[in-house]
């Protein structure tokens, strides 16, 4: 199954970010800026692409798309979305982590 160009561009982004920083990082307003601005082009770029699947969709219902382009934008839709509940995933599971330690 191909992968999306832009999840792989997020997870491009997202693992240069991570090796940048050597050790531990102290937390600063410019990273957390960044993070934020890295989900929501991550959640723009996945209703982009829901849109986008939708929009095929009824193309193809009245006979004005390919099925092909229809599967492959349904495809890619759902490769992104995934991605981003991964990741979501991961922040939940990681911020629980957090509040479980001693102070």
């Amino acid at each position: 199954m191909a992968m999306d160009p832009a999840a792989l561009r997020a997870y491009l982004a997202a693992a240069q970010s991570a090796g940048q920083t050597p050790g531990i990082a102290q937390p600063d307003e410019t990273a957390a800026t960044e993070f934020a601005a890295m989900v929501n082009n991550a959640v723009a770029s996945t209703g982009d692409a829901l849109r986008t699947a939708e929009t095929m969709t009824a193309q193809a219902a009245t006979g004005q798309a390919e099925l092909v382009d229809v599967v492959t934008a349904v495809a890619a839709a759902e490769v992104q979305l995934e991605t981003v509940m991964a990741i979501r995933d991961e922040v939940v599971r990681a911020y629980n982590d957090i509040l479980k330690m001693p102070i």
